[in-house]
């Protein structure tokens, strides 16, 4: 096939470039069947007229030895006899090799060859073999000149009626494969197209999917592929459910992005708003003390200055921690005993908190040590207990556990304040999510920022670990879980017995 020619049949679609190869394929099938039966009848037709060339020439030879021996070399009334076909040749020789007499029956009886016809019989070799022979005026002929003879005779039998048969079995097998392929094209086409329709679907229903607006981030229930176009036993079958997967997973993705985006602008507008507030005051203050006057102690103007600027910076260093760790930032690495670390963080707990609230400590006799940054587990199990704190009545116990189980350390943080709302549960490791009043009683107006547990959350789960919160009213549990690494001394912090002493 031309190089262009091929070019366009891969640019064609795949219906033309299937009936094009399907074509081609019966074309030289049915070429090579036409040429195995016209030459398989050749041989056969040839047989039979070489089998009645010898035959002919045995009946020659047998009336030339009839004849007496005084005859001379011209003689071939043998020709004269009856069951002698019209057409049949023959010729007798010289003991030079030159023809001396060459007759060809006709429907009136033998007829003397012409010299041209006879010197196309001069060359015929002695050697009992059948050739072809072309005569003028009398077509080809199949001849045979016995060999080892007394009397050499060379005998034919014209292959005008052979031929004709030939020409015959050509024309017609000519005519049943034009039609056979005819028809198999066709059939072709008409299967071809039937089977492509469902791959025709599945494409329309890639180009419905590729014209939705998915760009809006808007997940709609994006066109699926038919049922039927989807059966995994056939090609089409598998690009459809393919293509349904795909579209499955397109509108999945969309989901989590949407969600992502709407997380984000949750985020983006309560941290605007957390920031504006002591802005604002600042601002506030600000403008006071340039105005001057009695009615504004400086001195408090510049405290509460100073206080909304530490909050404010506190919050900024929060977020700056998330966006870090987001990023996946690696943390410090060393080895922290969490018994000890636990222990000096209910220390630090409760001298924040005053006598308001009952502390407790369950831990274990020796280390439980971890491989991690001791600063920011430090500041999981502070925000944890802080928060205990900050969403708890006065006079709510809160227990901090330490517990080794298999390969895990395992930090608990239970009390049996109100418990978190069902409904706020599920997003309580959420960036700015913040307890209803049920567990804001005794908190001071202003509340936190609400990044303590989303901070937490992101830190344990940049140590491997798996962070979780059950509560029910009167029982709230954060669980921090850990993987165990190589034992280590105790820390220089409240041992066991120390750490005990708080309850």
């Amino acid at each position: 096939m031309p190089r262009g020619a091929e070019v366009r049949l891969r640019s064609s679609s795949l219906r033309v470039r299937l009936l094009v190869v399907i074509s081609a394929t019966l074309v030289v099938v049915c070429a090579a069947m036409a040429l195995i039966t016209i030459l398989a009848g050749r041989h056969f037709v040839m047989d039979g007229l070489d089998s009645r060339v010898g035959i002919a020439a045995a009946r020659s030879q047998g009336g030339m030895q009839n004849r007496s021996a005084s005859d001379d070399d011209t003689d071939l009334g043998f020709l004269n006899k009856s069951g002698q076909a019209v057409g049949t040749l023959a010729a007798r020789y010289r003991a030079n090799g030159t023809i001396s007499a060459a007759e060809v029956v006709t429907e009136g009886g033998p007829q003397t060859l012409t010299a041209a016809q006879s010197a196309a019989l001069a060359a015929v070799p002695a050697d009992g073999a059948v050739h072809t022979r072309t005569i003028p005026g009398l077509g080809a002929y199949r001849v045979v000149r016995l060999a080892g003879t007394a009397l050499p005779v060379l005998t034919g039998l014209p292959l005008a009626a052979e031929q004709d048969f030939i020409d015959k079995l050509v024309a017609a097998e000519a005519a049943a494969a034009a039609a056979a392929l005819a028809v198999a094209g066709c059939a072709c086409a008409v299967i071809i197209r039937r089977q492509l329709r469902p791959l025709g679907r599945v494409a329309a229903t890639a180009v419905e999917v590729s014209r939705s607006p998915l760009g809006r981030g808007e997940v709609a229930g994006l066109t699926r592929v038919p049922e039927p176009d989807t059966d995994p036993g056939s090609e089409a079958g598998q690009v459809g459910a393919a293509l349904n997967r795909m579209i499955e997973h397109v509108e999945a993705s969309l989901a989590v992005r949407q969600q992502s985006e709407a997380r984000m602008r949750r985020f983006l507008a309560d941290a605007s708003h957390e920031l504006r507030t002591p802005l604002a005051s600042i601002a506030g203050y600000a403008e006071l003390a340039n105005r001057g006057g009695s009615a504004i102690d400086l001195a408090r103007a510049w405290q509460r200055v100073a206080s909304e600027a530490s909050r404010m910076t506190g919050l900024v260093e929060d977020l700056l921690l998330l966006a870090r760790l987001d990023e996946g930032r690696p943390l410090e690495s060393g080895e922290v005993d969490l018994t000890s670390l636990v222990a000096e963080a209910v220390w630090d707990a409760r001298a924040a908190a005053g006598d308001g609230h009952r502390w407790q400590v369950r831990l274990p006799s020796g280390p439980a040590v971890v491989m991690g940054d001791e600063a920011r587990i430090r500041q999981v199990v502070g925000n944890l207990l802080a928060n205990a704190r900050a969403h708890t009545p006065a006079g709510t116990a809160i227990v901090a556990e330490v517990a080794e189980v298999g390969a895990e350390c395992v930090v608990r943080v239970e009390d049996d304040g109100p418990g978190i709302p069902a409904q706020l549960l599920p997003a309580v490791f959420e960036r700015f999510s913040r307890g209803d009043a049920s567990r804001s009683r005794g908190v001071v107006s202003g509340g936190g920022s609400g990044l303590g547990l989303a901070i937490a959350a992101a830190v344990v789960e940049a140590h491997g670990g798996i962070i979780a919160a059950e509560s029910v009213p009167g029982r709230t549990v954060f669980t921090v879980r850990i993987p165990a690494g190589a034992s280590a001394p105790v820390g220089p912090g409240p041992t066991p017995a120390e750490a005990r002493a708080l309850s």
